[in-house]
């Protein structure tokens, strides 16, 4: 393991994350309890592929369990995806 696949960091790039929520009602319900842990600046949520992806922007570093853990409070999972996937 290691501080990117570990941590939100930072910047631009965001980390993406997969889940099993598929209504767009269900992943906005993620995208809100993500959007109140202190340091998350936006959660963008892509429709277009499946199974649902969403990415999470910061400004500070975040450790992923903390938003594994809030996607798993409104009944979802959340897992991230390769931070080197090109």
């Amino acid at each position: 393991m290691c501080l990117l696949s570990n941590n939100v960091i930072p910047g631009t790039r965001g980390t993406a994350f997969g889940t099993d929520a598929k209504e767009e009602m269900d992943l906005k319900k993620v995208q809100n309890s993500i959007l109140s842990i202190e340091g998350i600046i936006e959660v963008l949520i892509n429709f277009s592929v499946f199974p649902r992806e969403f990415t999470v922007f910061s400004n500070k570093m975040i450790p992923v369990h903390v938003i594994e853990s809030k996607a798993k409070s409104v009944g979802f999972h959340a897992i991230t995806k390769d931070p080197f996937h090109i």
